[in-house]
């Protein structure tokens, strides 16, 4: 990509793009303590400097703290402590039923590691193997009252309640004011005593059970002298809220994509029809049939080829004209992320610029099932619905075919949110898709991941088990594209499955044209993007991300949008309205280690990708967006970064509810999200810029005592930190960091 792209890219992007193409040996050099929040890029070091270590973050020397000196600081790397075991498999399109976002106490953990030790009898291994995937070690205790209030009551004023569908034989409190004195915690003071979600939408769902209850009751004499406990409301308030009494009973306000309770009732009693996805399941088998004995005849009657050629059938669909899509330099993406994926974790990225985000993964047969866990993946904020940015591109860049637009795209018709899904079969694809399609009126895309390295997900053929099935991936794709109305289909994958032998490139032509057999007759699947991460399943997350390999698939990419004709002249040309690109060309997405500003230019000017999903490095540092978008580093206070945590409960409390358990999930995730951020080490402290997502520091210590406490690998600092805002831990409360839990086998971390 040539340096006019940079134009088009925000802030000051653009001399960035210029300046990495003509200087790349910036990556070693060092920088002086930032001023205005801003960190420049120098010369090569003075012969007196130390080298740059490889993994080792470059800590300036007044901050590193001697060992045996007793100083408080972060040891994070090169070492016996607890943060050298950083597993992160659990940051990006992990397991299948993995952590949600959606504060389901019955959602299994994603993690295939086994429990270790156990008994030697078959008993013992038969509950160990029926074990396998739930990261058994894990517990998060209870976080309840120790009374129940009955929803009867929990909503209304007191002498006005609900009548109690259970009528005597419900085992609840009924009583208000016993459920107020005996039955709860006191009230949280943090937020200065007032309820978030009352502050905002002027009436809160949670009723008596809000943990800030005092800011929205108060005690009124009634006219017979009695006094009765009211919940306040304020009737001006800008967002409705709709109790679980109303019609749908998981309406939020600033929330979409809803499915109703009674829609997951039919799916549950597979009582949904499906009439689209079932006509082309039908197609698609017969057709998986005649591939069949297309390749018999090619191998023992080739004379025979032509009868079977025409044997195949048009879809029984023409598929929907789709929304057009647009990835660019300004486009930054949000990867899918299992259990910090969460909606709030989203919406903190929005509001830092994030341009493009995704659901958490969500398994195609648990949807068809009606499972409420997988359904609240899909649940999104009222941010994520704005259009991505887009800068219009210059008359040089569309006559030269620098930047890739597609033809008649619309920008105020598109939106962030893409929902991602995995399947280990076909039919089961198809109809998550119309599902997804028919309940969720606010999708930019579906997701096709297949790239998910987990045993449970890898074994039964879904995510990156699909990279050794491209028969079956083409076959999801072609039918996902027939059912899924406007909304586009794109994929998610790994360079594949074993290191050193990967199988991308393969993929892309049979995503860029359809399979040796097909393309004659049925032509391309239609996808209209795809994004690869640059490590194989074997990798995981290991070892640093191959950019190289991207590069190579980039260009492989970009001489199928130019040279299509030349590749191949067996090609069906299909109707250029129903491809979701436009015209015939892919969007090319890469993933992996992005990690400051000047790694996505890079990405992008050196290795031709349209954008750079960004997984881990937004987990650390989610303020990431907003460096890519001003094109500088930002060196945020230990004040500022607190400012985003808070956020985060609040956004949290907003989405889980202000009750003890709401409380409960919301510190759940943010300790699990906290247990990212404690690996970020400012720029003001690095001897040498960029740095490094894969770097570990030495023993340091911060400029502050809340840098210090922001740094540290202890999770009882976590707790400290989500007490400033969530007020102290039920006393029953455990956390475990996920990538301990099969680490360390005795560790319990409790509040």
């Amino acid at each position: 990509m040539e340096a006019q792209q940079g134009e088009h890219v925000a802030g000051g992007a653009a001399a960035e793009i210029n300046r990495k193409r003509d200087h790349l040996e910036t990556i070693e050099q060092p920088c002086k303590e930032p001023a205005a929040k801003k960190a420049r890029l120098e010369d090569e070091p003075d012969e007196g400097k130390p080298k740059r270590a490889k993994g080792i973050a470059p800590i300036k020397k007044e901050y590193l703290v001697e060992p045996g000196s007793g100083a408080a600081g972060k040891d994070d790397g090169g070492g016996n402590h607890d943060d050298d075991d950083d597993d992160d498999d659990a940051a990006e399109s992990a397991g299948a039923q993995g952590n949600s976002g959606d504060g389901s106490r019955n959602r299994r953990d994603s993690r295939d590691q086994q429990r270790k030790g156990g008994g030697s009898g078959g008993r013992d291994r038969k509950k160990a193997k029926g074990q396998t995937g739930q990261n058994i070690m894990r517990s998060y205790g209870r976080h309840d009252d120790s009374l129940k209030l009955c929803s009867s009551v929990a909503r209304s004023d007191e002498f006005s309640p609900k009548t109690c569908p259970f009528g005597e034989r419900c085992n609840k409190c009924h009583i208000i004011r016993k459920y107020l004195s005996e039955g709860r915690r006191a009230d949280v003071e943090t937020f200065g005593g007032k309820c978030p979600v009352f502050e905002k939408c002027g009436r809160c769902p949670s009723g008596w059970r809000c943990r800030f209850v005092k800011s929205h009751s108060k005690e009124v004499k009634r006219e017979d002298g009695e006094m009765e406990l009211v919940l306040l409301t304020d009737e001006g308030a800008r967002d409705k809220v709709v109790s679980p009494n109303d019609e749908n009973e998981e309406q939020q306000p600033g929330v979409v994509n809803i499915i109703p309770f009674g829609e997951k009732v039919l799916l549950n009693r597979k009582k949904a029809a499906f009439p689209k996805a079932d006509a082309v399941i039908k197609w698609d088998e017969n057709q998986a049939q005649l591939v069949k004995k297309l390749r018999k005849a090619e191998r023992e009657d080739p004379a025979s080829v032509e009868d079977v050629r025409a044997l195949f059938k048009d879809p029984p669909l023409k598929v929907s004209e789709k929304r057009r899509l647009y990835f660019g330099p300004e486009t930054p993406a949000l990867a899918p992320l299992t259990t910090q994926g969460n909606m709030p974790f989203r919406r903190l990225c929005a509001e830092l610029g994030a341009q493009l985000t995704y659901s958490e993964m969500a398994m195609g047969l648990p949807l068809l099932q009606g499972s409420k866990a997988d359904w609240a993946l899909m649940k999104t904020h009222e941010s994520e619905l704005a259009p991505p940015k887009f800068n219009e591109p210059s008359p040089e860049d569309t006559a030269s075919s620098k930047r890739y637009i597609v033809h008649d795209y619309d920008n105020s018709r598109d939106l962030k949110f893409g929902a991602q899904i995995t399947a280990t079969q076909p039919w089961v694809a198809t109809k998550a898709a119309e599902a997804l399609t028919r309940h969720l009126p606010h999708l930019r895309l579906i997701d096709l991941n297949c790239g998910c390295p987990i045993d449970m997900v890898y074994k039964a053929g879904g995510g990156s088990g699909l990279l050794d099935q491209p028969g079956k991936l083409e076959r999801m794709i072609r039918s996902l594209n027939l059912v899924s109305r406007e909304v586009p289909i794109t994929v998610k994958l790994r360079t594949g499955i074993k290191e050193g032998k990967p199988t991308a490139q393969s993929l892309l032509e049979r995503l860029a044209f359809g399979g040796r057999e097909t393309r004659e007759t049925l032509g391309a699947p239609g996808a209209a993007a795809v994004t690869l991460h640059g490590r194989s399943r074997q990798q995981r997350y290991t070892k640093i991300a191959d950019w190289a390999y991207i590069a190579e698939c980039a260009a492989l990419v970009k001489r199928y949008r130019g040279e299509r004709d030349e590749i191949t002249d067996t090609i069906r040309e299909p109707d250029e309205s129903t491809l979701p690109a436009g015209k015939k060309e892919l969007y090319f997405l890469g993933n992996g280690d992005c990690y400051s500003h000047t790694d996505y230019l890079s990405a992008i000017a050196d290795s031709g990708v349209d954008t750079v999903m960004i997984g881990r490095g937004a987990l650390i540092k989610p303020w990431l967006f907003e460096e890519i978008e001003k094109g500088q580093y930002l060196d945020k206070s230990a004040s500022e970064r607190l400012g985003y945590v808070e956020k985060f409960c609040r956004f949290g409390l907003e989405c889980w509810g202000t009750d003890e358990l709401g409380i409960g999930f919301t510190r759940r995730f943010l300790l699990e999200w906290l247990s990212f951020t404690n690996r970020y080490v400012p720029v003001g402290l690095l001897e040498y810029l960029p740095p490094s997502l894969n770097d570990r520091p030495p023993k340091y210590r911060g400029r502050n005592e809340l840098e210090d406490l922001l740094a540290s690998g202890n999770y009882k600092d976590w707790i400290k930190i989500s007490e400033m805002f969530l007020g102290p831990a039920h006393p029953d409360f455990k956390f475990q960091p996920k990538h301990k839990s099969n680490s360390y086998e005795n560790m319990e971390a409790e509040g």
